[in-house]
């Protein structure tokens, strides 16, 4: 930190990174809430010696350098009280304090960095539920109790999805949906020895069952029952969690979307089947350049690859324990959003670099890693922005949204309204594939498609499983596309399924 630095800073004014207080002869008590909320948001700069007049409205005139009578003494101050209990934990080093002068008086700078996630929460006084604050715009706040739990939570080592959950057994798995990630797991992981264990042991191998050796207690753990439970026993266990999927594509006069997947009892409220479900439609409508390895035609684009990493980033990254916590996908004529409750566990910069992934709930991110999606551990985000620079479709955007506790991603995608990106493929497929003005390939056959050519051997019942319609509609998307040569039936009725040509 240095001369120009600060008055860069205090032109900008305070804001959720600077606070600046007068602290004439002594450090003002009011710098360890400062502190505290600095440690458990994004980290800042508190300035001692700086005084601001809340009421001058000229951001040049709003903040005088007073200095401080005595630094070095106030900087051994400092160093004494956060040696002492007055904080649970001191995260500054040498470093982190520093004297300049400015206009031959002199400030102290105080650098406060976001604390590591595995000692969250800071709190003063040993009180950790009075004791701790948080920083919004450019004040400092009591968290409360819920908050603090939060993160208390985040600081588990083992992640969030591994307790046990009394009283929820097998009897609370929907099978189908279990069965739907078997067959799966198995085409991923043909000979894998988990294949021939039955569901029970299955589960316990992923992490969706546990015994609790010391207590003899078993049953299923928060990633089983949220990936694969019924949705009734979900509902009643995480009352205040919700997924919800929105399309807001391509209104017409009054209409609030075109297509919405919430709760509505048409299907079983788990993790794994609105994953299954919103993957296609989220990804039907981006383009497919023609592009060959070799002999094989490659329809999954790195944009494709990135759209599944979002997702599965979002879900392994909720906090599924929050209170009115929503897992929300929003698809938009312009952009693709992914929102998910829980702020950041990490500094944005460290998610930017990659290299290090501490998922709220790892087995569920296992449980999807088993099936190809999350693969590549610790880069997530810069696959996503690689994909998104190649595609120059604009800058991803991640906020990390502390007044409401949620991340939200947002990828700018080709304007469905206002460019014909959708149309211009390489070849004579694609083009019946995503050719909008082409009635008889309407987005409900293209979703169809899309289910069929990211689950090949899939029968009836699945496309019907993962798209929330019927049988009938079904078998009439499957004739259509088998008369265009997109797909083809293998095998015999019973046993065979449907792939993409």
């Amino acid at each position: 930190m240095n001369e120009n630095g600060i008055k860069e800073m205090l032109l900008n004014g305070e804001c959720v990174t600077l606070e600046c207080k007068r602290a004439k002869s002594e450090v003002p008590k009011s710098v360890w809430e400062t502190y505290s909320a600095f440690a458990n948001t994004i980290g800042g700069v508190i300035l001692l010696g700086i005084e601001e007049n809340k009421k001058e409205s000229d951001e040049t005139k709003r903040f005088k350098i007073m200095g401080v009578d005595d630094a070095q003494k106030i900087v051994n101050d400092f160093w004494n009280t956060i040696n002492s209990d007055k904080v649970n934990e001191n995260i500054l080093n040498g470093r982190d304090v520093d004297v300049v002068e400015i206009n031959n008086v002199q400030i102290v700078c105080i650098h406060v960095p976001q604390a590591d996630w595995r000692i969250k929460p800071i709190y003063l006084n040993g009180n950790v539920y009075k004791g701790t604050y948080r920083r919004n715009h450019e004040g400092d706040y009591h968290c409360t109790e819920r908050q603090v739990r939060a993160m208390i939570r985040d600081s588990f080592e083992d992640g969030n999805d591994g307790m046990l959950l009394e009283h929820y057994d097998m009897n609370d798995i929907d099978i189908d949906t279990l069965h739907r990630y078997r067959t799966l797991f198995q085409y991923r992981n043909e000979g894998h020895v988990w294949n021939d264990v039955d569901d029970k042991t299955f589960l316990k191998n992923l992490g969706g069952y546990i015994i609790d050796r010391a207590t003899g207690k078993e049953g299923l753990t928060m990633a089983g029952l949220m990936m694969f439970g019924k949705g009734l026993s979900v509902q009643e266990r995480f009352a205040n969690f919700r997924m919800d999927y929105i399309d807001f594509c391509n209104l017409i006069g009054e209409e609030r979307y075109s297509d919405r997947l919430t709760y509505d009892g048409r299907w079983e409220n788990n993790l794994y089947q609105f994953f299954s479900r919103v993957i296609p439609k989220v990804t039907a409508d981006l383009p497919r350049p023609f592009r060959m390895e070799g002999i094989q035609r490659v329809d999954d684009t790195p944009q494709h690859k990135a759209v599944r990493e979002a997702f599965t980033n979002a879900i392994i990254h909720s906090d599924l324990l929050m209170d009115a916590g929503i897992l929300r996908v929003e698809k938009h004529d312009d952009r693709l959003c992914f929102r998910n409750p829980g702020l950041l566990k990490l500094p944005i910069k460290m998610i930017y670099e990659g290299g290090n992934s501490k998922a709220r709930n790892p087995r569920i991110q296992n449980m999807l890693r088993m099936i190809g999606y999350g693969e590549n551990v610790g880069s997530g985000f810069p696959t996503i922005i690689s994909a998104w620079k190649d595609s120059q479709w604009g800058q991803p955007e991640l906020k990390n949204k502390i007044e409401v506790d949620e991340v939200e991603l947002i990828l700018p995608t080709p304007n469905k309204r206002n460019s014909d990106a959708n149309d211009k493929v390489n070849d004579s497929r694609n083009d019946r594939v995503n050719d909008s003005r082409n009635d008889t390939l309407n987005d409900s056959v293209k979703t169809t498609y899309t289910i069929i050519r990211l689950n090949p051997g899939i029968q009836r019942k699945g496309i019907s499983d993962i798209s929330g319609k019927s049988i009938p509609t079904i078998d009439r998307h499957i004739a259509i596309l088998i008369k265009e040569g997109l797909i083809e039936h293998r095998d015999s009725d019973k046993t065979g399924g449907y792939y993409a040509k």
